[in-house]
């Protein structure tokens, strides 16, 4: 899990961040999220900036750098970057702060329709020219025809609640470290599963997913057969890592392929 980690970092760091933002009054550590090692709230006296980070020699640095390029085309749907900057080995994101709270997916939340409204708007931009790994390549471990998965659309993947901001009306979307290109149905399809793990029956989740044009043209055996990707996948995470959370999400998407006549298997 992330931490504040901003007490850790050498001094040179810290007069960066400062002289991005101005001078640091309090920092706050964010508790969520798997992508980084530093996630804080950074208040100066005249504003607040959401700062992630990793080291330069993290295996994952290169998330940093994948979540600078796709801000500009997801403005309206993401909080904005501010500045990026490197300091003492240290590789760091500036956001704009947003004041909200993590999604419910519970099937009576009033927040379910405004990330709906989040995945229709994100599904009308294009993949833009950044280098994405494909969704076929991503499931090519998992399903026999992953090239039922390709396609030019610009995908987020990574619907966790948690990177999801609901403020003033709007879901935002959070964390592109997974960004990837493929099919449109795809985030849809994805958020399915996190709607079953938040409470919804399959049923649900699906008349949510159908509310999205993406949806409505997604072939039916490419969503079967991403649905039983989807189970191998979640099987293989909560046998690494066999917790609540991964033991429930591996159950949704079990869910997801029975409803839809396949198997995990």
């Amino acid at each position: 899990m992330p931490t504040d980690r901003l007490t850790d970092v050498p001094a040179e760091v810290l007069a960066a961040i400062a002289e991005a933002t101005g001078p640091v009054v309090k920092t706050e550590p964010v508790g969520s999220g798997f992508n980084s090692e530093i996630a804080a709230r950074v208040h100066t006296d005249t504003a607040t900036v959401f700062v992630k980070g990793l080291r330069t020699d993290h295996p994952r640095v290169w998330t940093q750098q994948r979540e600078a390029e796709i801000n500009p085309y997801v403005q309206g749907i993401a909080p904005r970057l501010l500045w990026r900057l490197e300091a003492a080995g240290w590789d760091l994101l500036g956001f704009e702060a947003v004041d909200g709270h993590h999604a419910d997916y519970a099937p009576d939340s009033p927040d379910v329709p405004l990330v709906a409204a989040a995945l229709r708007r994100l599904g009308e931009v294009p993949c833009p020219d950044v280098l994405l790994k494909a969704m076929p390549d991503r499931m090519a471990a998992y399903s026999d025809t992953p090239q039922l998965f390709a396609g030019d659309r610009l995908l987020h993947t990574d619907g966790n609640n948690t990177n999801v901001l609901v403020h003033d009306g709007r879901a935002l979307l959070v964390d592109w470290a997974w960004a990837s290109q493929g099919a449109g149905w795809i985030d849809p399809a994805l958020w399915v599963i996190w709607l079953i793990g938040g409470g919804h029956t399959a049923d649900q989740a699906e008349l949510w997913a159908g509310a999205l044009p993406a949806w409505e043209e997604a072939p039916r055996a490419a969503v079967n057969a991403f649905a039983q990707a989807s189970a191998r996948l979640w099987r293989e995470i909560a046998a690494a890592d066999p917790d609540p959370w991964t033991q429930r999400m591996e159950a949704a998407a079990r869910t997801w392929t029975r409803h839809r006549g396949g198997s995990a298997q």
